[in-house]
């Protein structure tokens, strides 16, 4: 491995151990009295502008990603949660996996923002697996559910990829994050026709 692969490969690491310790330090201030997780899978489809740095936009390529998240210290719709996030997505010519840190602030108790840090490995045929660092924003709806783990969401999300590995690949990615639930919908009205009405 060259000094430059080295370097960004140290310093993905260094962004995962920190997004690590900050859901730890947020575990332990979480007072006993906090409701339980609240967790949300769901797929990301839209569109993602990639170049190499320092350029920002000359390639336009099609995102596909799936993303699930658990936020911790949610008592209301009006109240913070912060908590880790897992992501897979593909541009078709790559793939990426990574995690980090959500922080969901509420701006408005039915719409609020979800701010997203951490670290991703990327591998494509030319140059392997390499590191990277993602930071994104998230904008739409995302309740509190009081009888429920798992909340509903959707919106829209902007995230910044940078490779810190050969490539020096740069993504802008605009995407609309469609809630896991709502599109297994059809998939269980057909089965709980096709199976029947319960004894």
């Amino acid at each position: 491995m060259d000094p430059g692969a080295r370097s960004g490969y140290h310093a993905a690491m260094r962004l995962l151990a920190t997004s690590t310790l900050s859901v730890v330090a947020a575990a332990l201030v979480t007072s006993p009295a906090a409701a339980d997780p609240q967790g949300n899978v769901g797929l990301t489809i839209g569109a993602a502008g990639v170049a190499q740095r320092p350029q920002w936009w000359t390639e336009t390529r099609m995102h596909l990603g799936l993303r699930g998240d658990m936020l911790f210290g949610r008592q209301r719709n009006a109240g913070a949660g912060v908590g880790p996030y897992a992501e897979a997505m593909t541009a078709f010519d790559d793939v990426q996996a990574g995690g980090g840190v959500s922080v969901l602030v509420p701006v408005h108790p039915y719409l609020p923002l979800v701010l997203s840090g951490g670290g991703y490995g990327r591998h494509t045929g030319a140059f392997g697996w390499e590191p990277g660092a993602a930071a994104k924003l998230f904008w739409g709806s995302r309740s509190y559910n009081p009888d429920s783990w798992y909340v509903m969401a959707g919106g829209l999300q902007l995230q910044l990829r940078q490779g810190l590995g050969d490539s020096k690949e740069r993504s802008l990615i605009i995407a609309a994050h469609l809630d896991g639930e709502v599109l297994m919908l059809p998939f269980l009205l057909v089965y709980g026709w096709v199976r029947g009405p319960s004894d």
